[in-house]
């Protein structure tokens, strides 16, 4: 079904469980007849970030609003820690997982146990290569390393270098990040060089990378971080260089960031900044223990339009992915090579409505 369809089959499954409370069959109840929450496992892949700081923030949040009882690990960004922490969930008896693996080949050992044990798992964030998932609720990220070519096209009219901080190319997410903007990059700027960095994730790697290519080549006028992992050493790095100036200056360095935290929504209106990609954490926090709770309650879900702005697509066979909304966000809040933009004041970007 599409979520439109959720409240009838809500009305259905209310039904069923109250014919089955009457017959004395439900052991969904305590004994002072309330109901008993559903016990969910939520893994943070880490807490190094403002990101996903934010995400940790939202989900507790959101589970009090479903009425789930929430158990939750961090990874720290290792697969072997996750793995440990899914036997941890087991053995704590949870109904569903939700998790967002960084390695999204070495997760599939562990999704293979959990379907064994018909444990549901919704990953957030990253598509595992393989292995079986209930449903996976991230953006486009295509689309992320599309919109950052648009503008940063347009910005350098179609000619110049640009450096790309990339994320973990073990990671679905900067593979796909990375594909994306260089395919754009090919097909509508062939005029500009585009100087790749795999950097892990890691600031201090993504800033001494940009070092070394802005001495070797201090003719750059473009960087598009893949994440916002990379904001603090660019903007330190531009500033010791003199190239942290105002857009209108020549000596200007457009830079192009990912996530829409705070603190980028602030440098786009400061200046020290041009634009970023919105990914929402709090939809993120929301609509995977949304997920969780569905695969639960014995929910399906088919490809289509959804009632919150996102499109559900089939990746491979038994996998379904919700495609969240990830706005482009520009001082101006122009349109850049077709791609629309929010300016960073908007109301509706998560980043301005974190306490």
């Amino acid at each position: 079904m599409n979520l439109r369809g959720i409240a009838a089959t809500a009305a259905v499954l209310t039904s069923a469980a109250a014919l089955l409370s009457a017959c004395g069959g439900d052991d969904s109840t305590s004994g002072d007849g309330g109901t008993k929450p559903v016990v969910v496992g939520v893994d943070y892949p880490r807490s190094d970030t403002d990101f996903w700081n934010s995400y940790i923030k939202y989900t507790p949040q959101f589970a009090g609003e479903l009425g789930l009882d929430l158990k939750t690990t961090n990874s720290q960004n290792d697969v072997a820690k996750l793995t440990s922490n899914v036997q941890s969930f087991i053995s704590q008896g949870v109904k569903g997982i939700a998790m967002a693996p960084q390695d999204t080949a070495a997760i599939a050992p562990a999704l293979q146990s959990l379907a064994a044990k018909k444990i549901p798992v919704v990953t957030i964030d990253t598509r595992p290569d393989s292995g079986e998932v209930f449903m996976v609720v991230r953006a486009d990220n295509r689309a992320y390393g599309e919109k950052a070519c648009q503008f940063l096209g347009t910005k350098l009219k179609g000619a110049g270098k640009v450096v790309m901080l990339q994320g973990d190319l073990a990671s679905i997410n900067g593979r796909d990040r990375t594909e994306a903007f260089n395919d754009c990059m090919k097909k509508n700027y062939p005029g500009i060089t585009v100087f790749g960095e795999a950097t892990n994730w890691d600031g201090a790697l993504a800033s001494q990378k940009l070092q070394i290519r802005l001495t070797e080549h201090p003719d750059i006028k473009g960087v598009y971080m893949q994440s916002s992992f990379a904001l603090a050493g660019t903007l330190q790095l531009l500033k010791q260089r003199g190239l942290l100036t105002a857009p209108d200056d020549p000596k200007h360095v457009f830079v192009v960031s990912n996530d829409g935290i705070p603190k980028e929504l602030q440098d786009i209106a400061a200046g020290n900044i041009d634009a970023t990609v919105s990914q929402p954490a709090d939809l993120y926090a929301k609509y995977a223990l949304f997920y969780v709770k569905a695969a639960i309650e014995g929910k399906t879900f088919q490809p289509g339009p959804t009632d919150h702005d996102s499109t559900i697509i089939q990746v491979r066979d038994g996998v379904l992915e919700d495609q969240l909304s990830a706005p482009l966000v520009t001082a101006d809040g122009g349109s850049y090579g077709g791609v629309t933009s929010l300016k960073p004041d908007d109301k509706s970007l998560w980043g301005n409505n974190i306490g």
